[in-house]
């Protein structure tokens, strides 16, 4: 017994330190990152770090000697033979520049070499693709980002250190961290990830971001999902996006001949990259990549520059080119800030499949075995197979000791000593009381950012106070409060109070309990903000929105049964009273009189829309998200939706107790709404609402169901698929029965980027049709056209549409909305 256990710790000894070490320099000694390090004819790999150097881990199965071969794009690859009699073993390697060669061929204006190259690579990709179609396979991935030339302030608030991420020159990593998994995966999107190991710098209990579903960039697809879909260089319709040119040709260790393709845009605004492409003679693979895009041709305008690398190795067992190594670089930032990161990425030990087990993909698409988060530095040291640079070294030593004093009593109490400080100016901008050590906050609101006007309150102020409480590591938490509304006009008082909690983060399940009186809309979605209301009613003495008077305690509760399919319900008690206005003040317009808050009757000032009434009203709602897939943390359940299939609302609503049987009613609705991508066309949403009344002919307008109209013409959301961009607030409630269609398409530049001058715009065309159908009346319809992501420099938040609308064949109007989606952001 003795003996089997010695034999047990040799071996395990040995897979520890069976380990080549080193570093990868160039021939004047500087380090060479990201090298492809692999053994030949294995998937056992791993690549060099920023300072150029590795760790490669020799797996017991393997018999000596080994080969192992050193490969980085624009350098002579090597192959070294080593014998190691003990481990580790220290291997420093000079890679020499690559020389290389134009094939003998006759190169004119009719036939490019590179475009022969580039045909074949794209008749075969379907055959390269379908070889890695199916495998397993070892995965880590490493991410960190820095930032460079952070203010001490922003808009007035201290930025601090991060934590202690940021130096005197408001420099440093924000964000380092790691994992290790082992992954199943099969073409075109199913994966199965089982993250074995996550660290985070500074965070014991963090969980890494990095996963392998992020890195599934395949050049062998038309488009490559980044944001938007950007066109491969061998995508189908490649030449009409790419110029090529064949810059050179070298061959390899196994003797293959390899073609170095530089890759330029025909239009630099386009979903494009450019760069190096590597392709592999004859067999026509992907031997490697470094290739390059900017910001804007991703829509993503805070970003300058992105970068890919992917290396690929060689087996002459099986003849497959896989992928070993890929990394992502990106700059970004504004106001003189710079954000940079990078994400390194090692897959090995793959194992190829001709099929899997039709049980072995399911809707959990990731899972974090318990106690991911909490390896320590010797699992670490044994299977990071990146060793971390100096830099990275230093950070998880500082951070994980500041984080020991940073998580202490004292130190947190000392902190809130300084935060909870109480100047007599928070009275008008707010103030906060916090415990950070366990986990509560009292807030208080303020009353400086709440001042609005509306022709029933006039000028009116709120403040609450709140307080809440969190746990880490559950992610449960609660929130308890109550906020005061006084009309300055109305000469009146309102509050409510509220409680909220979160039960459990395992099925998403939350309860609320609110009551007091307030104010409402008619059309409980707030179609026009309290901002643009008060702007629109003292500029132009156009008050759209109409108000009456909800005296309530209600009380709900929601939570997702089973994956995908979410339940919620909700009970209220109120009295409903209707309000008129108290006021005609205003600062331009004055002669032009203000409409009534009635909107069954705007012209009669005093007229009422309701007689005061009580009602019970008691709502049950599903939500079917079809195919949704989702990821396993210790800490709750995080769900992602399936872009493949739409998702289904239906809902239940009775309203009863009604101190007459006239405010009765029962209502059923229904909802669908899905959104697709066209490949490189854009997006595709469609948004259909229907419902019916039983029993509703004397029901309160308060009841009725309202649809979101715009008489201001100011567009504050990201798309308008919910919304009429022309039609008046009211004109249309129904307490019959109504059909909704919102149909949108945004181009996401694949029309604007090909036309001259207007691609200068960098903007994104948009074409969109609502429609509406209630019964007895002819439909309403609009058609819109636009153009999205317009601004300056970086900041893209306005849209600007044109819109007609008709009921029937009959032409009602026109106009163009401007969309200020930052104001979203305010409210």
């Amino acid at each position: 017994m003795k003996k089997h256990v010695l034999l047990a710790l040799l071996i395990w000894a040995y897979s520890l330190n069976a380990q080549i070490k080193g570093s990868v320099t160039d021939p004047n000694g500087n380090p060479i990152p990201f090298v492809n390090i692999y053994i030949e004819n294995t998937y056992f790999g791993t690549t060099s770090n920023e300072q150029g150097k590795y760790e490669l881990v020799i797996p017991n199965s393997e018999k000596q000697p080994f080969h192992i071969i050193f490969q980085y794009l624009g350098y002579k690859t090597q192959k070294i033979t080593i014998t190691a009699t003990q481990f580790p073993y220290y291997l420093d390697v000079k890679l020499q520049e690559e020389n290389y060669n134009l094939k003998e061929v006759v190169v004119s204006s009719k036939d490019n070499p590179a475009h022969a190259i580039i045909r074949n690579a794209i008749a075969h990709k379907t055959k390269n693709s379908e070889k890695t179609a199916r495998f397993t396979a070892d995965f880590y991935s490493r991410g960190i980002f820095r930032l460079k030339n952070a203010p001490k302030k922003i808009l007035g608030k201290e930025v601090g250190d991060f934590n202690g991420a940021l130096d005197s020159t408001g420099s440093g990593i924000l964000y380092l961290s790691e994992t290790v998994s082992k992954i199943t995966f099969e073409k075109p999107n199913k994966l199965k990830e089982n993250i074995i190991a996550s660290k985070i710098s500074g965070n014991d209990n963090g969980f890494s971001y990095n996963t392998a579903q992020a890195t599934s960039y395949d050049f062998y697809e038309n488009n490559v999902e980044w944001g938007i879909n950007m066109i491969s260089p061998i995508a189908d319709n490649a030449f009409f996006y790419y110029k090529f040119n064949l810059e050179g040709t070298f061959y390899d260790e196994n003797n293959n001949l390899i073609n170095k393709i530089k890759i330029t845009p025909k239009r630099d605004a386009e979903p494009v990259f450019e760069g190096y492409l590597y392709i592999v003679e004859d067999s026509w693979a992907i031997y490697g990549m470094d290739l390059e895009t900017k910001g804007y041709r991703m829509k993503e305008d805070f970003v300058n520059t992105m970068n890919i690398k992917q290396n690929f190795s060689y087996n002459k067992n099986n003849g497959i080119w896989a992928k070993n190594t890929q990394s992502i670089a990106f700059d970004a930032g504004a106001f003189g800030i710079t954000f940079t990161g990078k994400f390194t990425y090692v897959y090995s030990n793959y194992e190829f499949k001709n099929a899997f087990d039709k049980k072995t993909f399911t809707r959990e698409i990731l899972r974090f075995e318990e106690k991911a988060n909490l390896k320590d530095t010797t699992f670490w040291n044994r299977n990071r197979p990146v060793p971390l640079t100096e830099e990275e070294s230093l950070d998880y030593i500082k951070k994980d000791s500041l984080q020991t004093l940073r998580k202490s009593q004292k130190y947190l109490d000392s902190l809130d000593l300084k935060r909870n400080k109480f100047g007599w100016s928070q009275i008008i901008t707010g103030y906060s009381y916090s415990n950070s050590f366990k986990n509560w906050r009292i807030n208080y609101d303020g009353i400086l950012t709440s001042a609005q006007f509306n022709t029933v309150q006039g000028w009116n102020l709120s403040t609450g106070i709140s307080y809440s409480k969190r746990d880490e590591k559950t992610r449960k938490f609660s929130v308890v409060g109550t906020q005061v509304t006084y009309g300055f006009a109305e000469e009146k008082w309102r509050a409510t109070a509220y409680y909220n909690t979160r039960i459990s983060s395992k099925n998403n399940s939350f309860f609320s309990l609110s009551g007091g009186s307030k104010t409402e809309q008619f059309n409980p979605n707030n179609p026009i903000s309290d901002l643009i209301n008060t702007v629109s009613t003292l500029f132009f003495k156009d008050n759209y929105a109409k108000f009456y008077e909800k005296n309530f305690i209600k009380t709900g509760y929601q939570q997702e049964l089973i994956n995908g399919l979410y339940l919620s319900t909700s009970l209220e008690y109120s009295e409903r009273k209707p309000l008129q206005n108290t006021t005609d003040q205003t600062w331009f317009q004055k002669q032009k009189p203000y409409t009534s808050n009635n909107p069954l009757n705007p012209t009669v000032e005093g007229s009422i829309p309701f007689e005061k009434h009580n009602l019970i009203k008691f709502n049950l709602n599903s939500r079917i998200n079809w195919g949704q897939k989702y990821l396993s943390r210790p800490d709750g359940k995080f769900n992602i939706p399936n872009s493949d299939y739409p998702t289904l609302w239906l809902g239940y609503e009775i309203g009863f107790a009604g101190n007459e049987d006239q405010w009765n009613y029962s209502l059923i609705m229904s909802r669908l709404f899905y959104e697709k991508t066209l490949g490189n066309k854009g997006t595709l949403a469609l948004n259909l609402k229907a419902g019916k009344f039983f029993n509703a002919e004397t029901i309160s307008f308060a009841d009725f169901k309202h649809f979101n109209g715009n008489q201001t013409r100011i567009g504050t959301s990201e798309a308008y698929l919910s919304v009429f961009n022309l039609m008046p607030y009211y004109q249309y409630s129904t307490n019959n029965q109504y059909f909704e269609t919102h149909l949108e398409h945004n181009f996401e530049g694949y029309i604007m980027n090909k036309i001259p001058l207007l691609n200068k715009l960098k903007s994104t065309l948009v074409l969109g049709y609502h429609q509406l159908a209630i019964p007895d009346t002819k439909p309403y319809q609009e058609f819109t056209i636009g153009l999205d992501k317009l601004g300056f420099g970086k900041f893209k938040v306005l849209r600007l549409d044109y819109s007609r609308s008709y009921s029937g064949s009959h032409f009602n109007g026109d106009g163009i909305i401007i969309g200020l989606k930052f104001l979203n952001i305010i409210n």
